[in-house]
């Protein structure tokens, strides 16, 4: 990636300094409040019951949905860009598949498992799952309405109109799959219920990388979103 060097910046004392950034400490901690506030208020969110019966294709062959919890209560489903005939799944969608396995035994051990579902084929799936070194469970979604049902993948009619229901509303697109999340709930008498989903970059919140790069003077160093980012084994 091309260095890009900064313009000067504002020197002062250290007694400046401390006030600049108490000031913003402020904001910070405004933030915080913010975030607090709206995490509680998505836990509170009224629920679907999913009445649909999914059947995904992994690497043992057929999985159901209910199959995915691997005995906990709770699923996020990780709507990875990876479309039939596909060479690659999506840079940006292997990103943040990039933070999964390191965080597993953290929020498995808190009733959370994790899946990615994508419309390709597992046979093509699989060989891309197996370079990028990922050890979290991938199913393919192709046979199923799936996709279509929560918004990563736009319809015959919608590809062909240049626009999808996407993020909650109509919007322009500039390809069939969309990335995205969802997340589920299983009762103890198997019952299962929709109880979020997140678009568009909802996503950020599980970039650990942002966090770090938001912290220091250069930032991003985007030209695009997500433009300087690469496959794992491409840098």
């Amino acid at each position: 990636m091309k260095n890009i060097e900064l313009e000067s910046p504002k020197i002062v004392s250290q007694a400046d300094w401390l006030s600049a950034r108490k000031e913003l400490l402020v904001r910070e901690k405004e933030l915080t409040r913010l975030r607090d506030d709206l995490c509680s208020r998505r836990r509170e969110l009224p629920w679907v019951k999913v009445e649909k019966s999914y059947v995904f294709e992994g690497p043992q062959g057929k999985v159901t949905l209910a199959d995915l919890f691997g005995g906990r209560s709770q699923l996020l489903i990780y709507h990875f860009m990876f479309g039939p005939g596909w060479e690659e799944g999506c840079p940006g969608c292997s990103f943040l598949c990039d933070h999964v396995d390191s965080a597993r035994q953290h929020f498995e051990h808190n009733d959370l498992s994790f899946a990615a579902v994508s419309r390709a084929p597992w046979p093509e799936i699989a060989p891309f799952k197996e370079r990028m070194s990922w050890t979290f469970d991938w199913v393919s979604s192709g046979n199923t309405d799936f996709n279509y049902d929560f918004q990563a993948t736009a319809t015959p009619e919608e590809k062909a109109a240049g626009k999808m229901f996407y993020n909650f509303e109509e919007a322009e697109i500039g390809g069939e799959e969309q990335p995205g999340g969802s997340i589920f709930y299983k009762n103890p008498v198997g019952e299962i219920f929709h109880t979020y989903s997140f678009y568009a970059r909802g996503g950020e919140e599980l970039l650990g990388a942002y966090k770090f790069i938001d912290l220091v003077p250069k930032g991003r160093m985007e030209t695009g979103p997500l433009s300087w980012v690469r496959y794992h084994d491409r840098y």
